[in-house]
C-alpha cells in the first residue's frame, strides 16, 4: 500500500493566499459600509468634522506665520520729536543719527507728512479738516545695522535717544510683532490640545462603531470559533472597516477645508487689498492633504483594533 503523500505549500503560494485574503477582506468590509448608508454616513461624518477641525487649526496658524513673516523682520525704532523742535533741529539730528554706524537707514517724517499719512489711511479726513493746528510729532524712523547690533544693544539705543532734548519718546517698533509671536506660540498649543482631544475623540467613535458591529455578529463570531478560525482571521474584517471609515472620513474632512478656504479666498484678498498687500491665504497642500487622509485612516484603523482586541475575548463558543 502506498504512502500518503503531502504538498508542501510554498512561501510565495502564502504570501499570495494571503493577500487575496487581505483583497476580499477590504472588499467586503467597503461594501459592508454601503449597505447601511444612512448610520455609515452619519459616522463618516462626525469623523470628517473631527479631523477637520485640527485641518482648519493647522490653516489658521500657518497662514498668521506666513503673515508674520511678511513683515519687516528688521527692529525699526521710531523717535517722536517734541512740539517744539522745527523742521531744522530735526534734520541736524537725522544728520548725526546717519553718521552713527549702528544705524543704515534714518528718515524724517515732519508733521504735514503724518497728517496727510494719517487722512489717508484713517477714513476720518473730513473730520481732520476742522481741526485748527496739527498734534501730531514728527517722527524719525531708524533702521538698524542687523550686522552691527543686537537687539539686546538696541534696546539700550532705545533708552539713549530719549534722553536727547529734542525727543519726547522713542520705541522699538518690533515690540508688537514679538507679542504677537508670543500669542501665535498660545494659540498652537491650545490648537494641539484640541486637536489631540478631537484624534481621541475619532479613536473612541470608531471604537463604538466596531464594537456595535461585533455585537450584532456575536452568534456568527462564536460558530466561526467552533470551526476553529483563530481571533486574527475573525479580526481582520473589523479592522479594515475602521480603515475605510478614517479613510473616507479624511477625504471628506479635506474637501471640506477646501470648500471653506474656497469661501474665504475673496474675502481674504478684498482685505488685503485695504491694507495694500499682496498677502493670499494658504490652504492644504497635496502633501498635507494626503497626510490628513492617512492620520484618518490610522486612527480609524487604531481605533478598531483597540475594540476588537477588547471585545472579541469576551465573546467564546458556548
Amino acid at each position: 500500500m502506498a504512502g500518503a503523500t503531502t504538498h508542501k505549500v510554498s512561501f510565495i503560494d502564502r504570501i499570495k493566499m494571503g493577500l487575496s485574503l487581505h483583497k476580499k477582506n477590504s472588499k467586503e468590509s467597503l461594501l459592508a459600509i454601503f449597505k447601511h448608508p444612512a448610520n455609515s454616513l452619519l459616522t463618516i461624518l462626525v469623523l470628517a468634522i473631527a479631523l477637520a477641525l485640527p485641518g482648519i487649526f493647522f490653516i489658521m496658524a500657518n497662514n498668521a506665520k506666513s503673515l508674520s513673516s511678511n513683515w519687516d523682520s528688521s527692529m525699526a525704532v521710531s523717535v517722536y520729536l517734541k512740539d517744539s523742535a522745527n523742521e531744522a533741529q530735526a534734520q541736524k539730528l537725522v544728520g548725526e543719527l546717519l553718521e552713527q554706524q549702528h544705524f543704515k537707514l534714518v528718515t524724517l517724517t515732519t508733521k504735514e507728512q503724518a497728517l496727510e499719512e494719517f487722512k489717508k489711511y484713517s477714513g476720518i479726513a473730513n473730520s481732520l479738516e476742522m481741526l485748527e493746528e496739527n498734534p501730531l510729532p514728527m517722527v524719525i524712523s531708524i533702521v538698524p545695522n542687523d550686522d552691527l547690533i543686537r537687539v539686546s544693544e538696541l534696546e539700550t539705543k532705545v533708552k539713549e535717544l530719549e534722553q536727547l532734548a529734542l525727543v519726547d519718546s522713542a520705541s522699538l517698533d518690533s515690540e508688537w510683532i514679538n507679542r504677537y509671536q508670543e500669542i501665535l506660540k498660545i494659540s498652537e498649543k491650545i490648537g494641539s490640545f484640541i486637536s489631540f482631544l478631537l484624534g481621541v475623540g475619532v479613536l473612541l467613535i470608531v471604537g463604538n462603531t466596531i464594537r456595535l458591529a461585533i455585537l450584532n455578529r456575536r452568534e456568527e463570531i462564536q460558530v466561526i470559533k467552533l470551526v476553529g478560525a483563530t481571533d486574527a482571521f475573525i479580526r481582520r474584517p473589523f479592522l479594515y472597516t475602521g480603515l475605510w471609515y478614517g479613510l473616507i472620513a479624511g477625504v471628506i474632512a479635506a474637501l471640506m477645508i477646501s470648500i471653506l478656504g474656497n469661501l474665504v479666498v475673496s474675502s481674504t484678498s478684498r482685505l488685503a487689498e485695504l491694507y495694500q498687500s499682496q498677502y493670499q491665504l494658504l490652504g492644504l497642500t497635496i502633501s498635507q492633504t494626503l497626510i490628513l487622509i492617512l492620520i484618518g485612516a490610522l486612527l480609524g484603523l487604531l481605533g478598531s483594533w483597540f475594540s476588537v482586541r477588547k471585545h472579541l475575548k469576551e465573546i467564546q463558543p458556548s
